[in-house]
């Protein structure tokens, strides 16, 4: 019978599926890994360095003299050779912070055979991906949570390692949403999921992250088979999240009703998004890694109120 996550989640009491869950997720953690710095170093060639102005030492570009700033920016010798003043402008140095944060519940491990690769193993390998590349960027990069923010050439395989840890401790289970008490003021959140919580739970998460002054990106990671609902004929649907199932007949007759609530399940996170000035990218496990990281990282340099959301990867 074919499965597929409902919107509907509950709380799983089953500790069994979830010790071979996790498990099974730590043996993939070395494939994983590979795959992150396969991602990452794809995306690399395509990102230059940040060469945003500011403070530091690396040389940028001279750019005219603006009535108000300071004499002592003024490059004389470069100024000498023109009627114009010139300013020395340096390469922004100052490392931003971002914290990551991966959705590991019970939804995220599912997968069809549309998919390239679980839902928790691509939300691993972008999130993974995205710590080195920000890394190489010069930026702080932790986990929300579990780490403080680092600079570590190593970044991929130290959270690896803080994530089998907390998967195979004993009283783990994971969350549906993010925690917020440890976020830096200031800072940027990347929140990786497949969001299917209550809209009012991930709007409540959104006011209170941006409370504390920090922007955030939201990757919506989906199966193909939840975008389409190709079912059809007598199908029994099986809830991730509990024992309920679920046995329909002529299951084609429910898709245009699935795909509306779909639908207006994800508007009003986008809606969300957008009042806090945050980005929203739909991300599909049929595509490839890069096409997302890419598009995060653009959105990160972007750094701006103004970044569009719902951008679909």
């Amino acid at each position: 019978m074919p499965e597929v996550s409902l919107l509907d989640r509950r709380e799983s009491r089953l500790q069994g599926p979830r010790q071979d869950q996790a498990l099974s997720l730590a043996r993939r953690f070395p494939s994983l890994i590979v795959a992150a710095r396969e991602v990452a170093a794809s995306v690399l060639h395509g990102v230059h360095g940040r060469r945003r102005a500011g403070l530091g030492e690396t040389f940028w570009q001279f750019r005219p003299f603006v009535a108000g700033e300071s004499t002592s920016r003024i490059d004389w010798r470069r100024s000498a050779r023109d009627e114009r003043l010139y300013v020395r402008e340096r390469e922004w140095e100052a490392a931003h912070t971002v914290m990551l944060w991966i959705d590991r519940s019970a939804s995220m491990h599912f997968s069809s055979k549309l998919a390239l690769q679980p839902k928790i193993d691509r939300a691993l390998v972008l999130g993974l991906a995205a710590a080195d590349l920000l890394i190489r960027g010069g930026e702080r990069v932790g986990l929300l949570g579990l780490t403080r923010p680092l600079a570590a050439r190593n970044i991929v395989e130290r959270f690896a390692e803080v994530l089998i840890a907390e998967e195979r401790g004993q009283a783990y289970e994971p969350a549906e949403l993010a925690p917020v008490d440890s976020l830096p003021r200031n800072s940027q959140a990347v929140l990786i999921g497949d969001l299917l919580s209550d809209p009012k739970d991930i709007t409540a998460m959104i006011d209170s992250i941006s409370q504390r002054g920090a922007r955030g990106h939201l990757i919506m990671i989906a199966d193909p088979v939840e975008e389409t609902f190709p079912f059809a004929g007598h199908v029994e649907f099986i809830d991730v999240d509990s024992p309920a199932r679920l046995r329909v007949g002529e299951a084609q007759s429910f898709r245009a009703d699935y795909v509306r609530r779909l639908t207006a399940h994800r508007d009003l996170i986008r809606a969300a998004a957008r009042a806090r000035g945050w980005t929203l990218m739909l991300h599909r496990t049929d595509r490839p890694a890069s096409e997302a990281l890419l598009a995060l990282r653009m959105q990160l340099e972007a750094n701006s109120p103004n970044a569009a959301a719902g951008l679909a990867i």
